[in-house]
């Protein structure tokens, strides 16, 4: 009786696979913007929030921020309504962030486009 040739497993492809995917998600990871270090973000209990690259970042000493620049509420809405963004706004204020800095710029945000607000924080861990 002959004996059939014995195939290897194709384990070269599936490594290749594998790799570039592990390169695929190492530069998914670097391409979203990281927030300040100094900033502390509010703690919830809500897994599903996710920090947006295109939120007003307001910071303890009450000075607000837009994509790493100081900006005004009215400026932010202004430039994502350029954009063709005609979503949500989001706040992103700091821990220790002044309540009345936070209120001004819901208003403020609220006054400029007429959309909902919302305010991200950070999901305590317990």
């Amino acid at each position: 009786m002959p004996r059939r040739p014995r195939t290897s497993e194709p384990t070269l492809p599936l490594i290749n696979i594998v790799f570039l995917m592990l390169v695929f998600f190492l530069v998914a990871a670097q391409v979203a913007r990281p927030l300040d270090s100094e900033l502390n973000l509010v703690k919830t209990d809500d897994p599903a929030i996710v920090p947006p690259a295109d939120a007003l970042v307001i910071h303890a000493d009450g000075r607000t921020t837009w994509r790493g620049e100081a900006r005004e509420p009215s400026e932010v809405i202004v430039a994502l309504q350029a954009e063709g963004y005609d979503g949500p706004a989001r706040i992103l204020p700091d821990r220790d962030a002044p309540a009345h800095a936070v209120l001004a710029a819901a208003n403020a945000l609220r006054t400029a486009a007429d959309s909902k607000i919302l305010i991200v924080t950070e999901r305590a861990l317990q």
